[in-house]
């Protein structure tokens, strides 16, 4: 019995031991987690700037030949020589075809011939009109002599009247042979012109680019007979229809057009802006890395489509070097105004939550507080703080999740290939 309260007593003991360890090690425990403190979360940031930047409308459009010329031919005729190569560049007067000239020179001869010929009656009738002339100006001085003859009763009045009638009779041979210089002067005027006119035809043989471009695939080939306005009897190997009246199509490539649209909502504005002057545009390739190439709005139609309330715009771009080419898809900016020392960052700072975007921006005590934001158009790399942001402030670009409001930020370096401008390390 005795035995059996000795082990109840040892018992209890260890009950009250434990109970006590147990109430030390989670004081201990509560003691050790109110003394821990989070470290600071590493970061990158930039200081936000200020400089001037444009506003702005993108769309996507399509490039298009400034000029589109289908040759044709101006007389009919076989096909001799082709003097270009298929998509070669050609200059505006360089000689694309060569029709036979042979019936064109006859016809020229033939105009000149006619002319040499009236050249020669209009001599042979200004020879009859001086003679002509020569015997009416003697026939008067007879008349005129017999007239005081007759007066004076020398001769008889017969004789006088006689001279006259022969007078009347010279003169209307001056007329006729005057007559006949005219008529040898019209007909010189119509060879002459038949003579031009013939040239004009044999010159239509020669068929030249009327402008600068590149040529695409011919539709003829050497030994086809063309005709103006009609068929063309075509055999050849390029396996184009014999129907065409087209020898060819060049198209002029620089400068270039791009055309394209925006929303009827936008075009209060972008009339606004073309009153103050031209609008700009930047054009690249959607596929490549290039540079955007600077040009201009020069065209704005008339009337919003009805189908989809957009408007059609055309802005023409230099293109020397032909990096584009019609028909194909193109990204377009028609810069519209600019914005005096806009704000900016880069365009990965700002951060997105159910109250909007907002930023980290870091304090002097190395604090990162969150500060809400106004975003406005990217600017390449960056993005437009509309409000918000300071110029000058430092604004967290790497490292945002590991960011608390109000706690502490460690500032360092991004690797060289990732480190944004601006950013600072400590």
């Amino acid at each position: 019995m005795r035995y059996q309260q000795v082990l109840n007593y040892r018992l209890r003991i260890l009950v009250l031991l434990s109970g006590l360890s147990a109430a030390f090690s989670t004081a201990c425990v509560n003691k050790a987690q109110q003394s821990f403190d989070r470290p600071p979360a590493p970061v990158s940031v930039t200081v936000a700037v200020a400089q001037d930047v444009p506003t702005y409308i993108d769309a996507i459009g399509k490039t298009v030949a400034r000029e589109t010329v289908s040759i044709q031919t101006q007389v009919s005729g076989r096909i001799i020589k082709i003097h270009f190569t298929d998509g070669a560049n050609v200059r505006k007067g360089d000689l694309l075809f060569t029709i036979d000239t042979r019936p064109f020179e006859a016809n020229v001869k033939q105009a000149e011939a006619n002319l040499s010929r009236d050249v020669a009656l209009k001599k042979q009738a200004e020879a009859n009109l001086a003679r002509e002339a020569a015997q009416a100006k003697w026939g008067l001085t007879q008349v005129n002599r017999y007239r005081d003859l007759v007066e004076h009763g020398v001769v008889p009045r017969e004789q006088y009247e006689q001279l006259r009638a022969n007078l009347d009779s010279l003169n209307a041979n001056v007329e006729a042979a005057r007559a006949a210089v005219h008529s040898a002067d019209e007909s010189i005027k119509v060879d002459a012109a038949a003579i031009d006119s013939a040239k004009v035809q044999l010159s239509y043989c020669y068929i030249r680019s009327p402008i600068d471009g590149r040529v695409g695939q011919r539709l003829v080939d050497t030994g086809n007979v063309v005709n103006p306005g009609g068929s063309s009897n075509q055999n050849s190997g390029s396996g184009t229809s014999g129907n065409s009246n087209s020898l060819l199509v060049i198209e002029r490539l620089d400068p270039i057009y791009a055309d394209f649209t925006i929303s009827q909502n936008n075009l209060r504005e972008v009339q606004q802006q073309m009153r103050e002057g031209t609008l700009k545009t930047e054009v690249h390739l959607p596929d490549t890395n290039d540079e955007m190439v600077s040009g201009q709005l020069t065209f704005l139609d008339n009337a919003v489509q009805n189908a989809t309330g957009t408007v059609n715009l055309r802005a023409t771009v230099p293109n020397p070097t032909h990096q584009f080419w019609p028909g194909r898809f193109v990204n377009i900016r028609l810069i519209l105004s600019t914005i005096r020392q806009a704000v900016l960052v880069p365009a990965g700072a700002p951060q997105l939550s159910a109250k909007g975007s907002f930023v980290y921006v870091v304090k002097q005590d190395s604090t990162a507080e969150q500060r809400s934001v106004s975003l406005g158009q990217r600017q390449g790399d960056l993005i437009v703080i509309e409000k918000g942001i300071e110029p000058g402030e430092r604004v967290v670009t790497n490292g945002q999740l590991g960011v608390t409001p109000g706690g502490k930020v460690r500032l360092e370096q991004l690797p060289a290939a990732g480190n944004p401008v601006g950013a600072t390390s400590q």
